[in-house]
């Protein structure tokens, strides 16, 4: 596929690619996570609920887990859009370590300057005396782990000790705990079973089946002004079989797609520009997944 020739001088905003040619504002399937793109399908708006509840009633733990690329983190972002002004919330990304370095971790998200050199007693205090303070002026702390199984079986367990700090009637801290699928496994270990009694509420994020990932891309193209029929039927098909319904995977199939369509100045993207870019090798990890492959689930999570 011989891909349009463009001024070096532009910027990748200036080159447009696709986006004029199929009149878009904006590219549908960045790989971002963009709440403003999210599909309310049933199972993504139940998972969206739960999180939700979790927060509102103060659950000591809220658990949401899922396979890579089911869109994890692009919920996340639209919960904390739509927390209120009375909380304190903490993002931690990857954190790794101990339980000294977990403490720290939270610091850092919280904005809270430490002496890195100081010991854990002292850290784990000044933690402790914010979130007090926090609690007498009326708001809350929420912290939300990303990526929590990179976390340690001591550093799960401090993070149940944490939910320990209270005022006899309140949680001063709630936590939420996003990971991948493992993290289920992790918390129910025996020596965790003190962690998962705290988990108020849980959610498992599964794959698209085939009809939700046609009003997948559908809803994207629309949602950047396209008419949502940039794909046909058969390509829609194609895009299941070749990325198991997971989302992440599904934008960066038709992101090509729309540029292969773009360059052969196709305006409807069919099953035969899907192949060619599966068969041109460009996607790594869509190729992996396998044209025809088993599909990851039947749920109808999304992004």
């Amino acid at each position: 596929m011989t891909i349009r020739a463009q001024d070096p001088r532009q910027t990748p905003e200036q080159l447009g690619y696709y986006s004029d040619f199929f009149g878009f504002r904006e590219r549908p399937f960045t790989l971002l996570p963009d709440p403003d793109l999210l599909l309310w399908s049933s199972q993504y708006r139940l998972a969206f609920s739960v999180l939700e509840f979790g927060v509102a009633s103060r659950a000591p733990i809220t658990l949401l887990t899922g396979a890579i690329g089911c869109g994890k983190t692009t919920l996340l972002r639209e919960l904390m859009r739509r927390l209120e002004n009375d909380a304190r919330v903490g993002l931690i990304s990857n954190a790794q370590g101990g339980r000294g370095e977990l403490i720290q971790w939270v610091l850092n998200a919280l904005a809270l300057p430490f002496d890195p050199a100081g010991g854990y007693v002292e850290q784990f205090q000044k933690l402790t005396d914010f979130m007090i303070a926090e609690y007498a002026a009326g708001r809350r702390v929420i912290l939300i782990f990303d990526e929590a199984q990179n976390l340690s079986q001591e550093s799960l367990e401090e993070l149940r000790m944490l939910t320990n700090i209270n005022t006899g009637k309140d949680e001063l801290v709630q936590l939420v705990l996003v990971g991948q699928p493992e993290l289920r496994d992790m918390v129910a270990q025996p020596g965790l079973v003190q962690l998962a009694q705290r988990i108020t509420v849980s959610y498992h994020l599964k794959a698209l089946d085939a009809a939700t990932t046609a009003e997948f891309v559908a809803h994207r193209l629309r949602a950047v002004g396209g008419s949502g029929e940039e794909f046909d039927a058969p390509a829609l098909q194609r895009v299941y079989e070749a990325t198991g319904g997971v989302p992440r995977l599904i934008n960066q199939l038709c992101d090509i797609a729309l540029l292969y369509a773009w360059s052969g100045n196709r305006p409807v993207v069919g099953a035969d520009l899907i192949d060619a870019v599966l068969d041109d090798g460009i996607l790594f990890a869509v190729r992996d997944a396998g044209v025809g492959s088993t599909p990851g689930g039947r749920g109808d999570s999304s992004l």
